[in-house]
């Protein structure tokens, strides 16, 4: 003898329609299915690996001159003296993540002459690229700011001598 598709309920024994049943089943968690949450197992990123990426993808848009204020611009400076030490891609970069979305600051200093808003877009448009397509994260904001503007003035005094330097401040 075949059982029927429907069941009765253990207070009434009625039975209830497969609608019903769908309805009173315990509600259970949809497994979720994309890149970094599959049946074979979970894949975490690390906001650092975020901000380096998205740093790396900032400096190559012309018209970068640096990234962060000019506080962690001073940093990196003298922490790029010490021998045997690496380059901070990451600075000028905060990154706010979740399990599978991220939002993106840049702080950055634009070369003298070039269009902001054209830098701007093309920070959003290689920040995007890079981070989902090396991550899978979804990136949903690219905030960017402008901290200062590069003016040719500062190369010249830059590669003044130290001595002519503390000479003019005399």
């Amino acid at each position: 003898m075949a059982e029927s598709p429907r069941t009765p309920t253990a207070s009434t024994g009625v039975v209830a329609t497969p609608e019903e049943q769908k309805r009173n089943a315990p509600a259970r968690e949809p497994k979720r299915h994309d890149a970094l949450h599959t049946d074979r197992g979970d894949t975490t990123i690390e906001e650092t690996v975020v901000q380096k990426l998205a740093g790396m993808a900032t400096r190559e848009v012309p018209g970068v001159y640096a990234m962060g204020s000019a506080a962690r611009r001073a940093f990196s400076a003298l922490t790029e003296r010490i021998p045997g030490s690496q380059t901070n891609v990451s600075g000028g970069v905060i990154v706010e993540k979740g399990e599978s979305q991220t939002a993106i600051d840049v702080s950055i200093v634009v070369e003298y002459g070039v269009s902001i808003v054209e830098i701007s877009q093309g920070i959003r448009r290689n920040v995007i690229q890079s981070v989902e397509h090396s991550t899978g994260l979804e990136v949903l904001e690219v905030n960017i700011n402008v901290t200062d503007v590069h003016l040719p003035d500062d190369d010249e005094q830059d590669q003044q001598d130290p001595k002519d330097q503390k000479a003019e401040l005399q």
